[in-house]
């Protein structure tokens, strides 16, 4: 078969963008994909005790744009879930992100009194206050209140999470998730937050169910493709190929490092299995502390599985190294000008290839949430493809 576009990677920006070319478009497109399965990070499948599990980490969809859940409502049904998380602080576990209910778990009755007045008179009911607003309070019980926040909740989880000392830690990178000033548990406010009622491999499997989509799996796209950037130039399984190249992988590796490596952070999983209904008071337990995990996350309560029998997941960060079997999956990227400024180089040398697009978090050095993912490659296919 002719394709008139290739795609490498089968995650949600291959298969959104392989989709729309397939179904709008009539194009033919050929997706390969270096694992044994379609949906990245995002793939689950059932473990040897029938427990519908994540096998790269909790995928957890949420989203307040209307179209994307549109788009993506063709493809499954879903089972309605808002996703709670609780943290192990201080001996108890408490609800994240820090709100009232969790200020009234942690502190004496006056203080909680005297620091919930504080806060809803200062921000109003229903706010979220980032931790650095509330640092910089002259008022040294919102003060102490912040500090609390930051060292018990942000400060160390982030430093298990980036591999780095506290102190080396910029606190603008700790103090994204803000202080909600309400009552309200959920980890998320999105307007439509659900899985995939079959799972996330069932949608994949729909959405590349177009007979003009072929998938080639288990193919390392360096073996069937040759790509000469500076001549703008690609073969495919030996001879010219004329048409787009969709591009989801690492951003360096397709250049051949010629800029050097970008960083990513990796992780490390240990799933285990327990013969009761379930593990744990939620979906996911934060260990920001006194734990070299970061937190574990039970499957059973988020896909409201009726089987006996429950599984977790703990997740241990660690250092990407492609040369490493146990750590060669990049999961976040790493956010420092310098390697801001490496992307960039990387950036700029792609523009001059006028065959090739870059999408998703590997191809764009940038940080994706699954319901951005799917509005990006979106867009992508408006501006460029439509």
């Amino acid at each position: 078969m002719i394709y008139d576009t290739i795609i490498v990677g089968a995650g949600f920006a291959g298969a959104v963008l392989a989709e729309r070319l397939a179904s709008q478009n009539n194009q033919r497109v050929l997706i390969i994909e270096k694992r044994r399965h379609t949906g990245g990070n995002c793939y689950d499948c059932y473990d040897e005790h029938g427990v519908l599990i994540h096998r790269y980490g909790p995928h957890l969809f949420h989203t307040s744009n209307r179209d994307v859940f549109q788009y993506l409502s063709q493809f499954t049904d879903w089972h309605h879930y808002e996703h709670s998380v609780l943290a192990y602080i201080d001996g108890q576990k408490v609800p994240v992100p820090f709100n009232l209910n969790t200020l009234a778990a942690l502190f004496p009755t006056r203080l909680v009194q005297s620091l919930e007045a504080k806060l809803i008179d200062r921000y109003g009911y229903g706010a979220k206050v980032p931790i650095l607003t509330l640092r910089e309070q002259d008022d040294p019980e919102l003060k102490f209140l912040a500090d609390f926040i930051y060292d018990k909740m942000f400060v160390n989880y982030t430093a298990k999470q980036w591999g780095c000392k506290p102190e080396e830690i910029s606190p603008e990178v700790t103090a994204r998730v803000p202080v909600h000033i309400s009552r309200d548990n959920r980890y998320f406010q999105d307007s439509y937050q659900a899985l995939p009622k079959q799972g996330y491999s069932r949608l994949f499997d729909n959405m590349l169910a177009h007979p003009n989509i072929s998938v080639l799996l288990n193919t390392d796209y360096k073996d069937v493709l040759a790509i000469d950037v500076d001549q703008q130039t690609i073969s495919a399984f030996g001879t010219p190929f004329k048409g787009q190249l969709i591009y989801t992988g690492l951003v360096d590796e397709l250049f051949g490092y010629r800029f050097g490596e970008l960083p990513y952070r990796s992780l490390q999983f240990q799933f285990e299995h327990f013969n009761e209904d379930f593990f744990q008071d939620a979906t996911t337990v934060n260990y920001p502390n006194n734990h070299d995990f970061t937190r574990i996350t039970e499957f059973k309560r988020a896909s409201g599985q009726k089987v006996q029998g429950t599984t977790t997941l703990k997740e241990f960060p660690q250092n990407y190294d492609p040369r490493d079997s146990a750590k060669n999956i990049p999961y976040y990227p790493i956010f420092t000008d310098q390697n801001a400024a490496l992307f960039q180089q990387y950036q700029e040398l792609s523009t001059s290839f006028s065959a090739l697009t870059l999408v998703g978090r590997l191809a764009e050095y940038r940080y994706y949430d699954m319901d951005d993912i799917v509005e990006r490659a979106l867009q992508v296919f408006a501006d460029k493809f439509a």
